[in-house]
């Protein structure tokens, strides 16, 4: 694990553990929100969509705060090798972090206006087997980060890669409904918008464990495939 303490500067260490506790804190946020908004649309509540939209005010301003805090830090400090590569991860992290809170946000619209067009929590029990593995793959992309752990980071871009399969084959039912029952064409087409956020927060997950690989093993692996992640981190 990443050490904290290892400059001379008292005040140089607490900076980094402040950004990393930081950036932890806004994972916590983003986790639970997308946990509520997947929540939201299986059980069509109204109220905890409405709680996801307004979280998200909070998840852009922690945005900010940690890229200001990250910018003072390589202005003063000016750091070089390891520490360069931690705070480039944190930066990147959050902005998909927050990306990933905007998705859960759009999630609990599609909600609110499904609800609106009388629909009920059986319209949306397919979702539930991708809600629960994207909501895994965020929960491990942060504990990835937190422990620094490629392997862990590794287990997410593996998990992406099913998510999108998945993705994909419910994408091809809800034509395919659309197709039969022209009726159900603006709830499946809900229920779509609401699969290709959690299709997306589950790509920014990957993002957070392709930081975390570069931080650990200064491997850059963005737009490879997982079998080719595999073999550059066993080589």
């Amino acid at each position: 694990m990443m050490q904290f303490d290892k400059h001379t500067s008292a005040q140089y260490n607490a900076e980094l553990e402040a950004a990393r506790k930081n950036l932890m804190q806004m994972g916590g946020l983003v986790e639970q929100q997308v946990e509520d908004a997947v929540n939201a649309l299986t059980e069509m509540d109204t109220e905890l969509a409405r709680k996801v939209m307004s979280t998200d005010d909070n998840v852009n301003e922690m945005e900010i705060d940690i890229d200001e805090e990250c910018t003072r830090i390589l202005a003063r400090r000016h750091p070089a090798a390891s520490d360069l590569r931690f705070i480039i991860a944190v930066t990147k992290a959050v902005n998909d972090l927050e990306r990933m809170g905007d998705e859960a946000a759009k999630i609990a619209r599609h909600t609110l206006e499904l609800a609106d067009a009388g629909a009920s929590a059986t319209h949306v029990i397919d979702i539930n087997m991708i809600g629960d593995q994207v909501r895994l793959m965020v929960q491990q992309a942060l504990d990835a980060f937190a422990r620094l752990d490629a392997d862990s980071a590794l287990r997410v871009l593996q998990q992406d890669k099913i998510v999108d399969e998945e993705y994909g084959a419910a994408i091809r039912a809800l034509i395919s409904d659309m197709s039969q029952d022209p009726a159900s064409i603006n709830r499946a087409l809900g229920v779509m918008w609401s699969l290709r956020s959690l299709e997306r927060i589950g790509d920014h997950a990957r993002n957070v464990a392709e930081s975390v690989i570069y931080l650990v093993k200064g491997k850059d692996v963005r737009h490879k495939k997982v079998e080719q992640v595999e073999a550059q981190l066993k080589g």
